[in-house]
């Protein structure tokens, strides 16, 4: 088996573990004498793969009781109407505070502003969204129906290391592409939400932590499919789920749980980001953009300066093994996406291969 590293942002590298168990499985899941992706969602079986995750979701992350668990559908761009359909409720406000710290922050202000008042009360876009940006606390309305961050920056490189004080207005927080990269004290959030396909399972199935009261209020044109009260009465199975998509989150879960918890793992993606960002500050060749107190764990980014030796370096490192390592349009340069699943050996090799490249292109 020849293996890369798959530095992709997402859909992105899984624990080999995980899919080896996925393999074992596929065919004939225990004595069901079916695939999971031939199973029945009203199967007794079924049942217990969710109720397995849920409940394996619920130890790792220490949700608490008054937290649902919805596996729901559409990634976390259905999110961006989503939130704002069931949050900015009729019986409320129908205002919103939002931070633009990047694309898809970006995006959910857009579509949120279809629905409600929205106000950006911090943004970054001026610079390029090179550093997530400061905030004054005036700027919050403390009659907001919610306030929303994206908490990790995928595209820019960026991430939340503190978060704002919204007093007793629920904090959004989308976690697409950090979610389970260390421990996270959901009690200070109203809402949690990640598209899998980044640090979780395969793409098509999305997360929502959602605390209860903020269930059961949503405007009047939300679309039944789109109200988190209809999936979470229907335990995330109003319609067919995602099923296999939540199998693999399942078995993620557990790979989580049997090497530590997210106190270990933070640890381990600590480590590898380290690696990789001392060879970036001490290098002549790359740059990492980010203001430094703000940089991601997950995702790092880094330029040459030069457009045509970007392209040189990650067809090369693509030779070599090291895949999915451009970076993205809006931005350029190179991204190495080292989540929960990627060895620290395949950022070291990374290293190397760079440190070998700057040194047969200075």
């Amino acid at each position: 088996m020849n293996r890369v590293y798959n530095f992709s942002a997402g859909p992105s590298t899984l624990p080999l573990p995980v899919l080896e168990k996925a393999q074992r499985e596929f065919v004939c899941y225990g004595d069901a004498g079916m695939s999971v992706t031939e199973m029945s969602h009203r199967s007794a079986m079924f049942e217990d793969i969710i109720a397995r995750a849920e409940a394996d979701l619920r130890t790792l992350m220490a949700i608490p009781e008054n937290y649902k668990v919805l596996f729901l559908q559409g990634g976390a761009s259905m999110q961006f109407a989503q939130v704002p359909l069931n949050l900015l409720s009729a019986y409320k406000t129908g205002k919103a505070d939002y931070i633009n710290s990047g694309n898809f922050a970006n995006l959910a202000i857009k579509e949120a502003s279809r629905f409600g008042d929205i106000k950006v009360v911090a943004s970054s876009r001026e610079d390029n969204y090179t550093h997530i940006p400061d905030w004054d606390e005036k700027e919050f309305r403390p009659d907001a129906d919610y306030f929303y961050i994206c908490q990790n920056n995928t595209i820019y490189g960026t991430r939340f290391t503190k978060l704002p004080d919204t007093g007793k207005v629920p904090l959004v927080a989308d976690m697409s592409s950090c979610i389970l990269s260390e421990p996270t004290d959901v009690s200070k959030y109203g809402l949690i939400l990640a598209g899998a396909q980044k640090n979780v399972a395969p793409a098509g199935v999305t997360i929502v932590i959602i605390r209860e009261d903020l269930i059961g209020h949503a405007l009047d044109i939300a679309p039944v499919m789109l109200k988190y009260e209809t999936m979470a009465n229907a335990g995330s199975m109003y319609n067919t789920p995602p099923c296999f998509g939540i199998y693999m989150a399942g078995l993620t879960f557990e790979w989580l749980l049997a090497n530590g918890g997210l106190t270990e793992m933070k640890k381990y993606n600590e480590k590898k980001a380290a690696v990789l960002y001392e060879y970036l500050d001490q290098s002549k060749l790359f740059k990492n953009p980010v203001r430094k107190c703000d940089r991601s764990i997950m995702n790092v980014t880094f330029v040459t300066g030069d457009a045509d030796l970007d392209k040189k370096f990650c067809k090369e490192a693509e030779a070599a093994g090291f895949v999915n390592i451009k970076g993205h349009r809006t931005v350029g340069g190179m991204r190495a996406s080292i989540y929960n699943a990627m060895p620290i050996e395949g950022v070291e090799k990374l290293v190397q291969f760079m440190d070998r490249f700057e040194k047969e292109n200075a």
